[in-house]
């Protein structure tokens, strides 16, 4: 053995023994576990990388498939919905929704996030459990690796749809910001804290990611995406709009279409929208330490599980 390989095995050596894995206590628990997140904060980066490299390897077009689903499924709606069924706003037709196309894009700009970083995560740590059974490093890592190349795809959509509102004339501008900053903050906790719970559920229960794969397509039907508030509104009344309004993605969706839909200015909306997303952005901040203690209690047995 050389010098450097004994001076650093006796470095090694002299190191006070950690216990790894999550940390007991409510409150402790969930501030450790963040330390260590950031600790590895490098390999988390690598993750996210390896995500979209692993998501788009072999593939010619590369990036461009996470537009696809997205504008197929604009396109699918924006002619069956928007041109057959009468609901983009025709001028001397009264109803309709006006600019149907940036409407629809705005709701599925939305949409696309929250069901990648649900779905995503939800099979996380399954997906890595070759990892896991090698070495342990914060399991948070890999529900986490999916919610940053959910965000970097986002990126890419919300380029497009900002991209469409100037190519209308119709660039948003003033509060309007400030919807989408609160609508994109509840979206991501509230996401977060779903996709949290899940992955470490699933690894218990295998058959959650296909459910929710149904589940989220059940929703989206759930949130104004493809139809408009006002119809909701006339639709709904009391108790059961209240209880559709208490959907954190309809509010999402809502303060998203306040913020990029221009042309939607002279239709109805929810009164006190920026309140229930500060309410949602609440109860989501307390989601997400919840499900993260529930993930930090299931993940000591993932590696005999998976």
């Amino acid at each position: 053995m050389t010098n450097d390989s004994a001076a650093r095995a006796a470095r090694l050596a002299a190191e006070p023994l950690r216990p790894a894995g999550p940390r007991p206590g409510f409150l402790t628990g969930t501030l450790q576990s963040i330390r260590d997140v950031l600790a590895h904060r490098e390999l988390l980066g690598l993750l996210v990388r390896r995500e979209l490299k692993a998501r788009y390897k072999d593939s010619v077009l590369g990036f461009f498939w996470s537009l696809a689903k997205p504008f197929a499924m604009l396109l699918v709606y924006y002619v069956a919905i928007g041109k057959f069924l009468g609901a983009e706003q025709i001028p001397g037709r009264p109803g309709g929704v006006p600019q149907f196309a940036i409407f629809i894009f705005t709701g599925l700009t939305a949409w696309q996030l929250f069901s990648d970083i649900v779905v995503g995560c939800t099979g996380s740590v399954v997906a890595n459990a070759g990892l896991i059974k090698k070495v342990y490093v914060p399991r948070e890592v890999y529900p986490l690796s999916v919610v940053g190349a959910a965000l970097f795809n986002f990126g890419i959509q919300l380029t497009i749809l900002v991209g469409a509102t100037v190519a209308v004339g119709q660039f948003p501008t003033g509060f309007r910001w400030l919807y989408f900053l609160l609508a994109l903050a509840v979206l991501i906790t509230f996401s977060t804290a779903l996709g949290l719970f899940l992955a470490a559920v699933n690894v218990y229960l295998r058959d959650v990611q296909y459910l929710i794969e149904i589940m989220i397509m059940i929703l989206l039907w759930a949130s104004p995406i493809v139809y408009a508030w006002k119809f909701v509104d006339n639709a709904l009344d009391g108790p059961l709009q209240s209880l559709y309004l208490a959907n954190p993605m309809t509010q999402v969706v809502l303060g998203f279409q306040r913020a990029f839909w221009v042309a939607g200015d002279g239709e109805p909306f929810p009164a006190n929208l920026g309140e229930s997303l500060l309410i949602s952005l609440g109860i989501s901040v307390l989601l997400l330490w919840l499900s993260q203690r529930v993930f930090a209690r299931l993940q000591s047995n993932f590696a005999q599980e998976l």
